[in-house]
């Protein structure tokens, strides 16, 4: 902790002593033309790209021209411009990245010009962060600082698609690094997580359904303050989203004893970058079963465990064929549109009796099971009742027709009775 609070410290430090000039009334409107961006883009190539991308700069479109951040006179032409004496820095390196952007995302009056509900407590976030802290203190010059995520000169909006730090650009953003073998490879890091990510249910919802709430890298990470959850911790993050879940296992045996094990709780049972669709049959001792894994039927946990299989396996059931019975009551014209409504209970039941299940106790399942099973078989029965008043309805329409049938038959016999008689009384 006191090498945290000193990192903190020096970069405070250097942002307050900074050589760069500050943020004066002249500079903050001053377009991004001029010398700068005239001489850069007539050199071409490596020189001339930030030229280019730079009029699309959010920071452009605010009017912050080049000495913003790279000090340096732009009224001069030629060299002169760049002189070290007018606070002109050239490339930053990677502390001074953290000075020039701290500089004015660290001063919460300056920001309050151009958007005040922007956040200014990046750097202090950056201080605790595991990139920050390998920076400040071990002088790691590999680390991510701001401009490895926001690249310098081409910095968008979150909200914009094309943006570095867009929900659908995140993972791409942070597989630069960490998607890089031979970078994490001293860190002693994988380089699959981007790889895994990309087949997790998080991925799919936010890729293919559109649900930009999905989690990515900085919603369980952190952004400016990026660090793993830590094992103790999963839980918390998890429970972002996850409340209902992460309140049972918090109250749950399983959340002592995975932290005295050191294993993560919410990830030993779903794994993290590759998080799949949760469904019923990883509870339980079949062999695919996560519970199988640690548990067997000899020992409570495991009985434990097929408990609850067995009863939210019993929900389910009741509950299709609550859906079955009042589905074909439905198509046969009876109205059923009640107790399909009521139903909802009964799904509503099967969904947190699933919940409950991250209690780990038979009981907590068994109280949202039992009230689902109520209404689903209350279900079962008034659909079985309407299709036996169908078939009531339908025996006694096959009277009545039988006896419309036979009216009609003696009608007919009856007329041709009576014509009968007629043509005999013409005849005679």
């Amino acid at each position: 902790m006191r090498r945290l609070n000193r990192g903190a410290g020096l970069l405070t430090i250097a942002v307050a002593a900074a050589g760069w000039p500050t943020a004066s009334p002249g500079q903050e409107a001053q377009p991004p033309t001029g010398t700068c961006l005239t001489c850069h883009a007539a050199l071409g190539g490596r020189l001339a790209a930030p030229a280019e991308s730079y009029p699309r700069d959010v920071h452009a479109a605010k009017g912050f021209g080049c000495i913003a951040c790279h000090g340096g006179d732009a009224t001069l032409a030629g060299l002169e411009a760049m002189d070290p004496m007018k606070g002109y820095i050239g490339v930053p390196d990677h502390r001074q990245v953290l000075e020039v952007c701290g500089r004015c995302h660290a001063d919460a009056e300056f920001m309050r010009r151009y958007n005040p509900s922007l956040r200014v407590d990046q750097l202090a976030e950056y201080a605790t962060s595991t990139h920050g802290r390998r920076l400040t203190e071990l002088g790691d010059p590999n680390v991510a600082t701001c401009i490895s995520c926001h690249p310098a000169h081409e910095i968008l909006r979150p909200t914009d698609p094309n943006s570095s730090v867009h929900p659908l650009r995140v993972t791409e953003t942070c597989g630069k690094c960490h998607a890089d073998p031979e970078r994490m490879e001293p860190y002693g890091l994988p380089s699959d997580q981007v790889d895994k990510y990309d087949r997790s249910l998080h991925w799919r919802m936010l890729s293919e359904e559109g649900d930009l709430s999905a989690p990515t890298c900085n919603d369980c990470h952190g952004n400016h303050g990026a660090a793993p959850p830590g094992i103790s911790w999963v839980g918390n993050v998890c429970g972002q989203c996850h409340a209902v879940m992460a309140g049972h296992f918090v109250e749950s045996r399983h959340a002592e004893v995975f932290t005295l094990l050191g294993t993560p709780g919410c990830a030993t049972c779903h794994r993290n970058h590759d998080i799949g669709e949760a469904g019923d049959a990883m509870l339980g001792l079949a062999d695919d079963a996560v519970c199988s894994q640690c548990h067997s039927a000899d020992d409570p946990g495991g009985q434990a465990a097929a408990a609850m299989r067995a009863m939210i396996d019993s929900l389910r059931t009741v509950v299709d064929s609550a859906e079955w019975v009042l589905s074909r009551a439905e198509n046969a014209g009876m109205e059923v549109g009640q107790a399909q409504f009521e139903m909802t209970g009964a799904h509503d039941g099967l969904v947190k009796a699933r919940a409950a299940v991250h209690a780990f106790n038979p009981d907590v399942v068994g109280a949202e099971v039992e009230g689902g099973l109520e209404i689903a078989a209350e279900g079962v029965e008034r659909g079985v009742r309407a299709l036996r008043d169908l078939q009531v309805r339908r025996m006694g329409l096959a009277a009545s027709v039988i006896v419309i049938i036979v009216l009609i038959v003696g009608l007919v016999m009856k007329i041709h009775q009576i014509e009968g008689r007629h043509t005999a009384g013409r005849t005679t």
